[in-house]
């Protein structure tokens, strides 16, 4: 397929390059023949362009498979101004590739393509194919920095970025031979998915965590209280001065029985019986 077929399909989106800024290009070209559909819409989902992948690699169509991974790459990147040369691309190794092979390329794709999922279809399908000599690689790019930080030379740093990039690609596009598959995606919020490690699960009881009693007895035995006794202890607490007055109070109650007790003046005489005449004619 010629480089402008592969121009034409990521340059449909120009005009919504702003416009769908949390999209990013998916480009497929390898040395087999593909069968790709006969229309291809340019804004698709990432579910929607993993199916049609995963359908374009089924029969494991080569040996050598690479997933390029270019974080924050737009469909901007791989534009070419004129249909007939790569001169205007920003990545004219990747262009050039992908103009000079059977490739199937979407320019806006919604949502985060993962590798790790195509990278395991590739695997299972050539095993399926029982095919042998199967390599599949990944290749993660630098970042690039975000298109709307145009300040203190935001753009110079994304181009330049996008070049070194662009050279590593063609170093290694330069190693491969006539058999191979290259899968070009982003992740334009550099977003990467959280996939939790779970180590074996540890069984302990949840109870309260208590020293030894005989480490406790010796701490204590080597700390020292210097404080002065009355700072050290408590002589005079609540409950002995409720004491003290209750104690007052019956103290108080006492002494006035016994000195009511004290103030009885009777003779010894008064409580005898009398036995004499005057006693009989009181009974009378």
């Amino acid at each position: 397929m010629k480089l402008s077929t592969t121009v034409a399909l990521l340059a449909c989106a120009a005009s919504q390059a702003q416009a769908f800024s949390d999209s990013s290009p998916f480009i497929l070209f390898s040395t087999a023949n593909l069968r790709t559909p006969p229309s291809t819409p340019q804004l698709q989902t990432a579910a929607q362009v993993l199916t049609t992948a995963k359908s374009l690699l089924a029969s494991c169509p080569t040996r050598r498979y690479l997933l390029v991974s270019q974080p924050n790459m737009h469909a901007a990147d791989v534009r070419a101004d004129s249909s007939s040369s790569d001169s205007s691309c920003r990545m004219p190794n990747l262009c050039r590739a992908a103009g000079g092979q059977n490739s199937w390329a979407v320019a806006e794709v919604v949502g985060q393509v993962s590798g790790k999922s195509l990278e395991e279809y590739i695997a299972r399908a050539c095993r399926g194919k029982k095919k042998e000599g199967v390599s599949v690689e990944r290749v993660e790019l630098r970042h690039l920095p975000a298109v709307s930080d145009r300040e203190d030379g935001g753009e110079a740093r994304r181009g330049e970025v996008l070049g070194d990039n662009d050279h590593e690609l063609g170093k290694l596009l330069d190693t491969l031979d006539g058999d191979y598959t290259i899968v070009v995606f982003s992740d334009p919020n550099e977003f990467k998915a959280y996939e939790p490690d779970f180590g074996a699960p540890v069984r302990m009881d949840l109870r309260r965590w208590e020293e030894a009693p005989e480490v406790v007895a010796q701490r204590k035995a080597n700390e020292t209280d210097n404080r002065p006794l009355f700072e050290k202890y408590q002589f005079f607490t609540p409950g002995i001065f409720m004491a003290f007055i209750v104690l007052a109070v019956i103290l108080s109650i006492l002494g006035v029985g016994l000195k009511a007790l004290a103030s009885l003046e009777v003779s010894y005489g008064a409580f005898d019986k009398e036995m004499g005449p005057a006693a009989q004619k009181k009974q009378m």
